[in-house]
């Protein structure tokens, strides 16, 4: 129970959190910040337990402060590439064993990782990272009907399960691993959709790549969320980052 001390604490942030989301001028900050690294790969720069992970400081903090909110039992994940937010789901998920004296290697908390190739160095690594017993790993495209069973089969109705989608980042896509995985989330957990940031920066700031400004997960979120009333956008963890790639992509199962 919390003290009146720390509820006070908890109502003056939630208040300045909502200030700083009306902030328009550190909102242009932030996405100029974000315009500005693009190009030397800001978000490439940090590694997670000695695994490379793609993702900006704060959306590792955030996803920190949903899983020990929500105590999922599995985590399920699409998109591998070096194994780096796979290494923090499963330390995480070893600090809620902990948390609640369970022997991590007993528990059956898992996270599940899928991506089109895991390449072989990778997976190598991956294979001899001493977090490998709560990692489960599935190769083959997350919207293949067949690997979404696969990964359907590791999920057990009691359990709480958050999802993180992370991979081919094309509207049509994301459209398909939302249909495909959200449901399984569990009331008061997420369905995180990376790379909404997509749609904020400028047009051509992916080249090479097949999804650009109209067409990347934000545009999927909005589409997907108008037939979807049980998720939500949280606003609060917006308002709270500010820098992220996910505006808009934090989405909590209401019921």
């Amino acid at each position: 129970m919390k003290t009146p001390q720390e509820l006070a604490f908890q109502a003056e942030k939630a208040t300045l959190v909502a200030q700083q989301g009306e902030n328009q001028k550190a909102r242009e900050l932030a996405l100029e910040f974000l315009n500005e690294t693009g190009n030397t790969k800001y978000a490439y720069h940090f590694s997670w337990i000695n695994r490379p992970i793609v993702q900006l400081p704060q959306d590792i903090v955030a996803f920190q402060e949903i899983v020990s909110s929500v105590q999922p039992d599995i985590i399920i994940e699409t998109g591998v590439a070096h194994g780096g937010s796979l290494a923090l789901s499963a330390s995480l998920l070893c600090l809620l064993d902990v948390m609640e004296g369970l022997n991590p290697r007993q528990s059956s908390r898992k996270v599940i990782g899928v991506d089109i190739e895991i390449r072989p160095h990778n997976r190598k690594a991956l294979d001899e990272h001493p977090l490998r017993f709560k990692m489960e790993l599935i190769e083959g495209s997350s919207i293949d009907p067949k690997i979404i069973q696969q990964v359907k089969s590791h999920v057990q109705s009691s359990e709480r399960v958050l999802v993180s989608l992370d991979s081919n980042h094309t509207h049509e896509h994301v459209m398909a691993e939302l249909n495909a995985y959200a449901s399984l989330v569990t009331a008061g957990s997420y369905c995180i959709v990376f790379d909404t940031v997509i749609e904020d920066l400028p047009a051509g700031s992916f080249p090479d790549r097949a999804w650009d400004v109209g067409n990347n997960p934000k545009t999927a979120v909005h589409e997907w969320l108008k037939s979807h009333p049980e998720f939500a956008i949280d606003k609060d963890i917006d308002n709270k980052l500010l820098i992220s790639v996910a505006p808009d992509g934090y989405l909590k199962r209401i019921f």
